[in-house]
């Protein structure tokens, strides 16, 4: 078995590998294009998605499993991976305790003014009674009621918050108070306190926030986004806050990365800009490997029950 990967993997991830698997030939790449002169032997690709092209899916003729380190495929060939039989895997799930915990140090952060505090620290400026609030008791609606938004709601519920869900069934889930299907957003906007968007990249969430859905919270509203930067139009983002419809926004992700040095967005005070690091950890790359190690048995087995499979046709 031939395995290469196209991205950085640790020093200690790679000699676990290594002696874990003294039959599986690993080529450690750090870019497809030095994984390139590799790919047609590969068997198995490891990759964060955003590499991958069409060509490389034909050049890679033993190609039979595309190991994705990330949640985000929606960069992949698709059409020529379906066309081609090969199984796709990503690694979602495993950012639920860095992304969570994100989401609450963010929320803390505005409501206790803490961008203030530090210019005020930087200033040796002794301003005691700042605009300060607490996120206890709050109704938080998090938009995407998967293991992310999950536990997001889980911690949440620390600070006694009444916790609503939103999914494409509307079925009950852990650490939710209610849970409501994504067309009846509008009914429950108005309630919420923080909106927390941690909605994937698929064709159905493209766009989804409307200036409508803006409309209906409060004007005391804080709306996070850490899923992905098209779920809500940059354009449409900084004309809502430019109309100050809600309070604060707080965006880890955009349609355009990096954001430009000249965007609005830098300048904006109710506007709290972070360069898509809300999935960021040090057990990040090993959570990612023990996705790998439980589905290598079954790769092995020529079984079909992979953990975080991905359907070729619906590209999730």
């Amino acid at each position: 078995m031939y395995i290469v990967t196209s991205c950085k993997i640790r020093r200690d991830l790679r000699e676990h590998l290594v002696t874990s698997y003294p039959d599986i030939t690993f080529q450690f790449c750090e870019s497809m294009e030095e994984a390139k002169p590799y790919l047609p032997k590969a068997e198995i690709l490891f990759t964060y998605g955003e590499d991958v092209e069409t060509t490389h899916v034909e050049q890679a003729k033993k190609l039979q499993w595309i190991m994705v380190l990330s949640a985000g495929v929606d960069k992949l060939p698709f059409e020529a991976i379906e066309q081609e039989g090969i199984t796709v895997t990503n690694v979602k799930g495993i950012h639920s305790i860095p992304m969570s915990e994100y989401a609450i140090s963010m929320l803390l952060q505005v409501n206790r003014n803490e961008k203030t505090l530090i210019e005020n620290e930087k200033l040796r400026k002794w301003e005691k009674f700042l605009p300060i609030t607490e996120i206890h008791g709050k109704t938080m609606v998090v938009v995407g009621a998967g293991a992310i938004g999950q536990e997001v709601a889980r911690l949440a519920k620390a600070f006694r918050m009444k916790t609503v869900g939103i999914s494409n069934s509307g079925r009950d889930k852990e650490h939710f108070d209610e849970v409501y299907q994504k067309d009846q957003l509008d009914y429950i906007l108005p309630e919420a306190d923080f909106v927390v968007a941690v909605l994937p990249s698929t064709p159905e969430t493209k766009g989804f926030f409307t200036r409508s859905h803006f409309e209906h919270m409060k004007d005391s509203a804080i709306f996070l986004n850490m899923g992905r930067g098209d779920a809500v139009g940059d354009d449409l983002m900084l004309d809502v806050m430019e109309d100050e419809l809600i309070e604060h926004a707080i965006l880890d992700v955009f349609e355009q990365e990096p954001l430009p040095e000249a965007h609005p967005f830098w300048g904006m005070p109710n506007v709290t800009v972070t360069p898509h690091l809300s999935g960021l950890s040090p057990e990040y790359q090993p959570r990612a490997l023990e996705v790998f190690e439980r589905n290598l048995p079954v790769y092995r087995n020529g079984g079909e029950d992979f953990v975080n499979r991905i359907d070729p046709g619906k590209g999730y």
